[in-house]
């Protein structure tokens, strides 16, 4: 199954780090005890990627493949990015 190079939208989520869009379920704020749980749970089991560069967390995105990547940018910053990049 080859997806044609149109139809792949990515994302960049901060200091050269890029997304598929079409993998991201969901962009969330790092401060509830929930998603600090799930961070947590991911880094457990091999599926956190930080992409902050030593930076603080501003947003957590979450993938279909149960990946949990931790971003600088805040979520709203990201949430554009998604929407005007289409």
């Amino acid at each position: 199954m080859k997806k044609s190079d149109k139809g792949l939208r990515l994302i960049n989520i901060g200091f050269g780090n890029i997304v598929s869009a079409s993998r991201v379920i969901a962009v969330v704020a790092p401060g509830s005890s929930p998603i600090k749980r799930m961070r947590e749970e991911a880094s457990e089991r091999g599926k956190l990627i930080d992409a902050t560069q030593g930076r603080k967390t501003r947003a957590i995105i979450v993938t279909d493949s149960d990946h949990v990547i931790l971003s600088a940018l805040q979520v709203e910053t990201i949430t554009q990015r998604f929407l005007s990049e289409k």
